[in-house]
């Protein structure tokens, strides 16, 4: 009698990820943003700007769930004024065009005709504005600044090492449960690993990409262990809330393009606030 075939060894990890998949997806991710620093910072922009885009796409279909309509039409747009606006103009630029951004939803959610839920759409509008392309234009305000590819390097080497550290330790270690209630896979030991490898990356390109003291490396590798991880527990929050696995399925191996820029933004104000007083 023939057997039932076995099931697939290696195609998911204990992490519960396709792990071929994330690793080449991941690859070319960085592959993407590493061509796009290389020449010029317009070619940089337009690449955050679709991911923006995507993110608040994600997020449309997500709020959707609850009966949410975002508008996504000055979302767009505002979302490109806010990285033009923060790259040219600097923070003052981003706060302004975060706020003509915020009306513009909330005008085109009040004249679209439907009034019994335009004040919740507007205010989901409002936190979908302030959680993508806000804090994606701390990254664009971190390119304007001297030496900007690097500096945007330094901070997507550093939530990697983040990523790659938890990972590993939390797979291989993972013991004791961060916030089981919120994501059960995530462990202690592996924001142990987020933390060591982190603070390693963020000495090394301190020292060798800024040339500023190591104490800052260190600095940005604790904060970025700790705000990514603050970032990726709330996105969780969110989706159990939502009743959702992952924020989408565009990036086969990690879910959702929210689903890998959840630390990522939540992260980007606080290096461009180290890196602006170390560097």
């Amino acid at each position: 009698m023939p057997r039932s075939p076995e099931p697939t060894a290696g195609r998911t990890s204990r992490a519960g990820r396709n792990l071929p998949a994330a690793i080449a997806v991941g690859v070319l991710l960085l592959a993407a943003v590493a061509a796009s620093l290389y020449w010029r910072p317009e070619p940089f922009l337009g690449l955050e700007a679709l991911l923006m885009w995507a993110g608040l796409w994600e997020l449309r279909q997500a709020f959707a769930r609850r009966q949410l309509r975002l508008p996504m039409t000055p979302l767009f747009a505002g979302s490109v004024g806010m990285l033009v606006s923060a790259y040219y103009g600097g923070a003052e630029a981003l706060l302004v065009a975060f706020m003509l951004t915020v009306g513009a939803c909330v005008v085109w959610r009040a004249l679209d005709g439907s009034g019994t839920t335009a004040v919740r759409d507007a205010a989901a509008a409002t936190f979908g504005a302030a959680y993508v392309p806000f804090l994606g234009g701390f990254v664009a305000l971190m390119l304007a600044q001297p030496d900007g590819e690097i500096r945007v390097a330094l901070f997507v080497l550093l939530a990697v090492a983040n990523d790659t550290g938890g990972y590993i330790a939390g797979v291989l270690l993972g013991r004791h449960p961060l916030a089981p209630t919120v994501s059960p896979k995530k462990s202690w030991e592996g924001l142990m690993g987020s933390l060591v490898l982190a603070s390693g990356v963020g000495v090394l390109g301190a020292v060798y990409g800024l040339g500023v003291d190591p104490l800052a490396g260190v600095i940005l590798g604790v904060l970025t262990a700790v705000t990514a991880t603050i970032g990726d527990l709330a996105e969780s929050l969110l989706k159990r809330d939502l009743e959702l696995k992952d924020m989408g399925s565009l990036l086969p191996g990690h879910g959702g393009v929210l689903d890998r820029l959840d630390s990522l933004l939540l992260t980007a104000p606080f290096v461009y606030l180290v890196l602006s007083v170390v560097a």
